[in-house]
């Protein structure tokens, strides 16, 4: 990195939910800011933990026996393997941190493509 990322002016660059921009690598990992709005698709990472962080907004992560809130300033990690949906109300805006080149949708045929803001 040549300078700090701003993580409100880097959200700012697009209105794209649930498809990640990365901002930064580290350690070949990804970190990543989203916008989300409503419901994903139930989902697991069968090589990966999966970060979130809550920037702004409040996330349910469902997971098939519990749901668990996320408010501004939480972090929660599913654990890889684990089945979940992350569910947004309202706009909400994340952290993410991966491995480089997971699928935030679980499946390569189906996932986002990165892009680099």
């Amino acid at each position: 990195m040549k300078a700090p990322a701003n993580l409100a002016e880097k959200l700012a660059t697009f209105t794209d939910r649930f498809s990640p921009r990365t901002v930064a690598t580290y350690n070949d990992n990804d970190i990543m800011v989203a916008k989300l709005e409503g419901p994903f698709h139930w989902h697991k990472h069968e090589d990966t933990d999966d970060f979130f962080l809550v920037l702004s907004g409040t996330l349910d992560i469902e997971l098939r026996d519990r749901t668990v809130t996320l408010n501004p300033g939480e972090v929660f990690v599913v654990p890889k393997g684990v089945e979940h949906r992350p569910v947004a109300r309202g706009e909400v805006h994340i952290l993410l941190i991966e491995p480089t080149g997971t699928p935030n949708s679980g499946d390569k045929a189906t996932a986002a493509p990165r892009i680099l803001v």
